[in-house]
């Protein structure tokens, strides 16, 4: 027996409990560390789960140490900025949220992963300046007072590898940047060489020079392991390299069946723990020492299901990776009436006198956003699905009163800390209400370009 969790049950309230119970059910299962056996987390969605291929070390940058200790769980970006200095829990440690002026981000888009949008917006006001790397105009973008055009994959060069992959390869530019798009790292060395700083951030080498390094750096590494690489030009010239897979199944935890002693796990006691002294102590009442059920803040058997009667989940779409290419024809071809479709159970659809196609509004205290009705009889009654990636497109943002006229359900899900021992996203535990939208609906507009100036000259004193 194969106890398999998926990712989504921790973006929850409590959502750690799950995954613990289902490691406490595979243990006195007895199967952990026999083929087939055991607890697993998203077998599927990653390649490193039941893969024949071997782990090895990939090429990585050097990390070198940050000065700053201060820190938050990515999910409280929020909290940080609209309560500095307020203290809170993580993993049985006090801390307190630093005061933050400046916002840079490159890589990701909180405007699309983060929870309870509209507060977001509200807190993103709060910083000096914010400054982001972005590829397209979205609501990343738009809410940024700096946005440097960064490449995309096809436009810049880089070495592809993850955990437990069959291939290295050499992701060798398709086609030339477009207007001023640079890379994140030639941005970076121009912002380095500004400061004064460009030989301690580049090291003397410009981006090719720092892929031979890092597949340089890999090289003796591999041959470790019994894996002979070419040199980097062959690599570069061929486009990759297939690495052999391992001789024998990869059994998790099939040493530490085999010997508990010699191959401890990582917890205080080396052994699975269904029972934790350490997490008992940090003295958490929302995570105690043992899995446990805890009623969630918004569920269909509590008060608030009767003003919001749906429980709303946000899974991954099938037309694009999270917002990537939302305004491709491939994902606009999905919509309805050019809004993310929203799946309800034809009983749920046909007491709202909802029929397939329609545009509805879906609200709750914290916002509202247009969708379009797909009816499906697969799904539990009381349940309704949005699908993330949408481009944010508010009437006016931080205003909860106001319509995402596109279909993000971050629009309406909760921005809680899922326990004081995570604090990761709860967006999971969401109730809703749906109503069909009568009348003429407001035009998406969260694919429109910027409006564009002209550079002002010498002539203007700038």
């Amino acid at each position: 027996t194969l106890v398999n969790v998926a990712w989504s049950l921790q973006r929850s309230d409590h959502g750690e409990q799950p995954f613990w119970a289902a490691v406490g059910l595979a243990a006195v299962l007895g199967q952990v560390g026999l083929p087939g056996g055991g607890v697993c987390l998203a077998y599927g969605p990653t390649n490193n789960l039941g893969s024949e291929q071997r782990l090895l070390p990939g090429p990585t940058l050097p990390q070198g140490r940050n000065p700053v200790d201060a820190f938050i769980p990515v999910a409280r970006i929020a909290d940080m900025l609209l309560q500095p200095g307020e203290p809170f829990d993580y993993v049985g440690q006090r801390r307190r949220y630093p005061d933050i002026r400046l916002v840079y981000w490159a890589g990701g888009n909180p405007f699309h992963h983060h929870q309870d949008l509209h507060r977001l917006a509200r807190a993103w006001r709060r910083p000096a300046a914010v400054i982001v790397h972005e590829q397209v105009w979205n609501a990343h973008a738009r809410m940024a007072d700096v946005v440097l055009p960064a490449t995309s994959t096809l436009e810049r060069d880089d070495i592809g590898h993850g955990l437990r992959d069959p291939l290295l390869i050499a992701m060798r530019r398709a086609i030339d940047p477009p207007g001023e798009a640079r890379d994140d790292y030639a941005i970076f060395a121009a912002l380095a060489a500004r400061l004064g700083r460009d030989g301690l951030f580049t090291e003397g080498l410009d981006a090719r020079g720092w892929l031979r390094r890092l597949y340089d750096e890999t090289v003796p590494k591999w041959a470790e392991a019994g894996i002979a690489l070419p040199d980097f030009d062959a690599f570069w010239a061929q486009g990759g390299v297939r690495i052999p897979a391992n001789d024998r199944p990869v059994v998790a935890f099939a040493e530490f069946r085999d010997d508990p002693v010699a191959h401890r796990l990582g917890t205080p006691s080396g052994r699975i723990e269904l029972f934790s002294e350490r997490i008992a102590a940090f003295g958490h009442a929302d995570c105690p020492g043992h899995p446990t059920w805890f009623e969630p803040a918004e569920w269909l058997g509590a008060p608030a299901a009767a003003r919001h009667p749906l429980h709303l989940l946000s899974d991954q779409p099938h037309t694009k990776l999270h917002s990537q290419l939302d305004h491709s024809a491939y994902s606009l071809a999905n919509k309805v009436a050019g809004r993310e479709p929203i799946r309800l159970h034809p009983d749920d659809a046909a007491a709202r006198g909802v029929a397939d196609g329609d545009l509805v509004r879906v609200f709750n205290d914290r916002g509202a956003c247009l969708a379009g009705a797909r009816l499906d009889a697969g799904l539990l009654p009381g349940v309704a699905v949005l699908a993330t990636g949408a481009w944010w497109d508010p009437e006016t943002p931080g205003d909860p009163a106001s319509l995402d006229r596109h279909g993000n359900p971050n629009t309406l899900t909760r921005d809680v800390g899922a326990s004081s021992f995570s604090q990761g996203c709860s967006a999971q535990t969401c109730l809703v209400q749906v109503e069909r939208f009568d009348g003429e609906p407001p035009p998406v507009r969260a694919f429109e370009p910027p409006h564009f100036v002209a550079r002002p000259g010498p002539a203007s004193g700038r």
